[in-house]
C-alpha cells in the first residue's frame, strides 16, 4: 500500500500571484503532507483602485492547508516579493527563512506591526540548506538590483526545482561577490526536473549592464552639475545604487541627505549589517542642509514612481515641509517606471520642469533582471526537464517562452501558467491538473479585504458623476412626512449654478414621496427605491450623468 501510494504522490507547483503582472510574487510548493511557500509579495494599486494602498494575494489555499505548509522561503527584500508578509502571517503563522539583510528588512516591518515576537524568523546563508518537510531548500548566491539576493533549489522527493527569484548576472557587483554560476550548472550535471525563471526583461536582447555602469554615469552628472544641488530618486531597497551615489558624493566633496521614511530604514538596516558604507562626516541630517552651499549637497529620495505620498512628489506639489524645488536643482531619475507607473512619473517630471528644475531621466538606470542572452545561460547551465516562466506579464513569459523553444524545448516542456493553476509533475511527467482559489485582497488603511468589488465600483461610480444626497423627515406613528425632502450634491454639479436643477430634483422627490405616501405605500425601502428612480432619470434627461443617489429618511 506504502508503494501504490508514494507512486501517486507528485510535486504540485502553485502560483497564488505574480503571473500576467508585475508584482504579488507568490507560489507555493505542495508534496503530499508539506507546502513550503517563496516569496509573499504585494502589487501596488491600479487607477481604478481609489483609495486603495496595496493589493496582496489571496491565500485562502494556504489557510485551508495550514497544518501542511511549513515555512516561507523568502529570495530576496523588494516589496513584490515580501511586502504582503506581514499581512498574511497573520493568518499563516510559519517560520520564515531569508538571507540576512532581506530578514532585516523583513524584520523592520514586523516591528512596525507589532508581529516580531510572534513570528519564527532564521536567517539563512549562501550554500547553506534547510530541511522543511519533505523538502530540502538551498539558498544560490545571485545578484539583483538589492543585495543579499538568492535563487533556491528545492529539493522533492520526485526531482529539484530550480526557482531563480529575481536576478541578473554581475560579474562586477557593487557589494558582495558575483552569481554563484558554477553552483547552477553543478545542479544542472546531477539534474533539475524544473526550472522556475524570471521573465520581466525577457523581451530584451543581450545582456543586463553591470550596476557598476551607472556609478560611471553618476561621475559624468556630478561633473556637469558642479553648481546645483543634485536631487537624486531612486527604489528605496536598491542599496548598491544608494552606495554608488553615497561614493560619488564623497569623491566630490558633497554632504548626502537620505529623504523618505522607507529609504532611510532600508539604509539604517543595511548600515547595521555591514551591506552599505558611508564615509565618515558625508551623511548629515536634513535640517543641516541649510548649513551647506546647494552645491555641495546631494539628496537621495524615494518617489522615483510618481507614488502620491513619497518624498520627490511631495516636493514636486510644494507640500514637503524642508526642501523646496527651484531653478537651482538638478532632479536625476535613477530608476524606470513600472509598467502602469507611467504616468505618474510623467506628472512628477513636469511639474518638476515647471519650477525651472532640470530633470534627468534617462541612461541613469541598469535593469536588476536577465536579459534574453542570460536567460538562456540560465538554461543552458541548469538543463532543466520542464521550462516554468515566472515573474512578469503575459507578454513577458510568452517572450520567455520563445527563448525555451529556441534552446530546444516544445510545447510538452514548456508551461504558461496562470495564477490558481495547478502543476503537477513526477520524474517522468508533468501536467496541468485543475485550479485553486486565487485573487486581490485589497488593503486600504488599517483594513484588509473589507474593500471588494462592490466598494471599488461605488467608488468609481463617485469619482465619475458624485452623489445627490436626498433627505427628510418622517412621522414614525402616523407614516406622514414631517419635513423635507432637501437635495444636496456633491461632485455632482456645483450648486450655485444649478439652483434650479436642484429645486426642480426636489420637487421630483416631494411629487414621488406624495405619491407613494397616497396609495398606502409606507415601506421605507420602497419609498427610498421611488425616489431614486425617479431622479436618476431625470438628472440623466438634464445632465447625461447618473450620479449616486442616497435617499435618507430620519424619523421623527
Amino acid at each position: 500500500m506504502r508503494k501504490e501510494q508514494k507512486k501517486k504522490s507528485r510535486l504540485r507547483i502553485i502560483p497564488l500571484g505574480g503571473l500576467e503582472e508585475i508584482g504579488m510574487n507568490i507560489t507555493a510548493f505542495e508534496y503530499e503532507d508539506s507546502i513550503i511557500v517563496v516569496d509573499c509579495g504585494l502589487a501596488f494599486p491600479t487607477d481604478e483602485m481609489f483609495g486603495v494602498d496595496m493589493v496582496i494575494p489571496d491565500t485562502t489555499f494556504l489557510q485551508n492547508n495550514l497544518d501542511k505548509v511549513k515555512a516561507f522561503v523568502i529570495t530576496h527584500g523588494h516589496e513584490d516579493h515580501i511586502g504582503a508578509l506581514p499581512y498574511v502571517l497573520r493568518d499563516v503563522n510559519v517560520p520564515v527563512y531569508a538571507t540576512r539583510l532581506t530578514m532585516g528588512i523583513i524584520e523592520h516591518k514586523l516591528e512596525e506591526r507589532k508581529m516580531l515576537e510572534v513570528t519564527e524568523r532564521h536567517v539563512v546563508k549562501f550554500g547553506e540548506t534547510v530541511e522543511l518537510g519533505k523538502f530540502k531548500v538551498e539558498f544560490i548566491k545571485t545578484n539583483h538590483s538589492i543585495v543579499d539576493a538568492a535563487a533556491l533549489a528545492i529539493y522533492s522527493p520526485v526531482g529539484v526545482v530550480v526557482h531563480t527569484g529575481d536576478f541578473k548576472v554581475d560579474y562586477t557587483p557593487v557589494f558582495g561577490d558575483a552569481i554563484d554560476l558554477q553552483r547552477f550548472a553543478e545542479l544542472g550535471r546531477d539534474g533539475v526536473l524544473a526550472l522556475l525563471c524570471d521573465s520581466t526583461n525577457a523581451e530584451r536582447p543581450g545582456y543586463t549592464a553591470s550596476e557598476k555602469t551607472v556609478g560611471k554615469t553618476f561621475d559624468i552628472l556630478f561633473q556637469e552639475h558642479k553648481d546645483t544641488r543634485l536631487i537624486i530618486a531612486t527604489f528605496a531597497s536598491n542599496v548598491d545604487r544608494v552606495q554608488q551615489i553615497i561614493n560619488t558624493a564623497h569623491k566630490y566633496g558633497r554632504k548626502v541627505v537620505v529623504e523618505g521614511r522607507s529609504m532611510v530604514n532600508i539604509i539604517d538596516t543595511a548600515r547595521e549589517l555591514g551591506c552599505i558604507s558611508i564615509p565618515e562626516n558625508t551623511l548629515i541630517d536634513i535640517d543641516s542642509l541649510k548649513n551647506y552651499p546647494d552645491s555641495k549637497t546631494v539628496i537621495i529620495t524615494t518617489g522615483s514612481q510618481g507614488e502620491s505620498m513619497a518624498a520627490l512628489s511631495r516636493m514636486a506639489e510644494n507640500t514637503h515641509r524642508k526642501i523646496h524645488i527651484g531653478p537651482g536643482d538638478t532632479v536625476i531619475f535613477s530608476s524606470n517606471p513600472i509598467p502602469g507607473n507611467e504616468k505618474s512619473v510623467t506628472n512628477v517630471i513636469n511639474q518638476l520642469l515647471m519650477k525651472g528644475a532640470d530633470v534627468i531621466f534617462q541612461d541613469v538606470h541598469v535593469s536588476g533582471h536577465p536579459c534574453q542572452e542570460e536567460i538562456k545561460l540560465i538554461y543552458t547551465l541548469v538543463q532543466p526537464k520542464y521550462a516554468v516562466p515566472v515573474h512578469g506579464e503575459y507578454k513577458h513569459l510568452k517572450a520567455h517562452e520563445k527563448i525555451a523553444r529556441e534552446l530546444g524545448y516544445t510545447s510538452d516542456n514548456i508551461f504558461l501558467l496562470h495564477s490558481g493553476d495547478v502543476l503537477e509533475l513526477d520524474r517522468s511527467s508533468a501536467r496541468v491538473n485543475g485550479r485553486v482559489q486565487v485573487g486581490e485582497v485589497m488593503v486600504d488603511g488599517l483594513g484588509v479585504g473589507d474593500v471588494g468589488n462592490v466598494v471599488l465600483r461605488d467608488r468609481q461610480h463617485l469619482a465619475e458623476d458624485g452623489v445627490v444626497l436626498v433627505s427628510f423627515a418622517m412621522d414614525g406613528s402616523s407614516g406622514e412626512l414631517v419635513s423635507g425632502p432637501e437635495v444636496t450634491s456633491r461632485g455632482f454639479v456645483y450648486l450655485k449654478e444649478s439652483d434650479q436643477l436642484m429645486d426642480e430634483a426636489q420637487a421630483i422627490s416631494r411629487d414621488v414621496i406624495d405619491g407613494c405616501l397616497s396609495r398606502g405605500i409606507s415601506d421605507w425601502g420602497k419609498l427610498k427605491s421611488s425616489v431614486r428612480e425617479e431622479l436618476s432619470d431625470y438628472f440623466w434627461k438634464k445632465t447625461q450623468r447618473r450620479p449616486m443617489i442616497i435617499p435618507m429618511i430620519l424619523e421623527t
